[in-house]
Order: structure tokens, then sequence, then C-alpha cells
């Protein structure tokens, strides 16, 4: 397997960075804290989870639940795409 020496010791020596390691820790307290109340939104999410010993930015917090899908259950629903047209607004005079 052809791997360079340096980059794979320092790979060895650190597998995992610590700030993807502190933001798994985050993430899984925001997640307990959704499961827990699937109700409430991000900001509440990052003070339970401060709570829980999880100190992090409200924008942390948004971020990890956008991308992780946790949203309020109480939020605005999806829009259609392709929505069907309305009446016509006036006669059609050409014809």
């Amino acid at each position: 397997m052809k791997l360079s020496r340096q980059p794979y010791y320092r790979w060895l020596a650190a597998p995992v960075p610590e700030a993807e390691v502190a933001e798994a820790y985050r993430a899984n307290a925001l997640f307990d804290a959704h499961r827990d109340d699937p109700e409430f939104g991000y900001r509440y999410l990052a003070d339970e989870a401060e709570s829980a010993g999880q100190p992090m930015a409200v924008r942390t917090a948004w971020r990890l639940c956008s991308s992780n899908a946790w949203f309020s259950a109480f939020g605005k629903g999806r829009a259609k795409n392709g929505k069907k047209p309305g009446p016509p607004v006036h006669d059609d005079l050409c014809a």
C-alpha cells in the first residue's frame, strides 16, 4: 500500500480531530434534547444541550439541527412544487 510515512504517522497520533469529536458530542446532546422534546426549535435545544454540559453557539446548534433535519414538530409545512393554477383572471376575449 504505497503510503507516505509522515501523513500516516500524523494520522496515527490523532486519527479523529478534536473538532470532529466535539461536534459529535454536541450533535448527540442536541439529538437527546430533540428526542425528549420534539416540539421545540434549535434555540431551546441549544439551551438544553448547554444544561447537559455541551455549550455551543446558537448558530452551531442551527447548523447541526439543519444538517440532520431535526426540526420542530410545529414548524412550517413544505411548499408544494407545481401548484395547480387557479381560475382564470378574466374571460378570454380573443376567441
